[in-house]
């Protein structure tokens, strides 16, 4: 019982502070911003179900799929670095929307950001996709892992949480404040992308270096 414990602890723990709630505020505003309060309800109601799917999919078939087609999550982390990247140095301008085409309904235009770049990779972003299927392979029994999928739920349950409350939380700070926020958060979010790169990127290297 005191492992099961331990290893719900580690997962909470450790998915909670990849997945950032608080961070992905800023995104999450500035990508719903001309839609209407229940659009952006039924958003953010999307892309935390997208995010579950996402990680419990890996998290089940992860291995498998990395094996199939002969791919690694070290290739995985330069991918998300380098979408991460950009998401962030959107969000330092103090914006952050994906282009809409012109043949796309609002209704199609929703449902694709809470898809891309909401669900991933801002809520499940490729670190956080990696570490559910390393603590999924490691759970000590299957009552464990039923708890991991519980985590996760009440992970993204928070998420949500606060992506609806994310006006609120915004109006608090004012326009400036909220500028200011996305910003720092931008700053910090290109931060970590260039970690999930070169996380990526150094094994990669060695490999190439000691083929040669």
């Amino acid at each position: 019982m005191g492992e099961t414990a331990d290893f719900l602890l580690l997962t909470f723990t450790s998915l909670f502070a990849l997945i950032n709630p608080l961070g992905i505020l800023p995104p999450y505003l500035s990508l719903t911003d001309e839609f209407t309060p229940s659009q952006k309800r039924a958003i953010a109601r999307k892309g935390v179900i997208t995010a579950f799917v996402i990680l419990i999919g890996f998290s089940l078939t992860g291995q498998f799929i990395f094996a199939f087609f002969g791919i690694s999550v070290d290739s995985l982390r330069i991918v998300g670095g380098i979408i991460l990247f950009f998401i962030g140095y959107e969000m330092m301008q103090a914006r952050f929307n994906r282009p809409r085409h012109d043949d796309e309904s609002p209704v199609e235009y929703a449902s694709d950001i809470a898809i891309t770049p909401l669900a991933i990779p801002i809520i499940s972003g490729p670190d956080a996709i990696a570490t559910a299927i390393v603590l999924s392979e490691s759970a000590p029994s299957p009552v464990a892992w039923v708890g991991f999928a519980c985590v996760i739920a009440l992970i993204l349950i928070i998420t949500w949480s606060g992506l609806i409350s994310a006006e609120r939380i915004m109006n608090i700070l004012g326009d400036n404040g909220n500028k200011v926020l996305m910003r720092i958060m931008g700053l910090l979010v290109m931060v970590i992308a260039v970690e999930f790169f070169f996380a990526g990127l150094t094994p990669k290297v060695q490999q190439m270096l000691m083929l040669n």
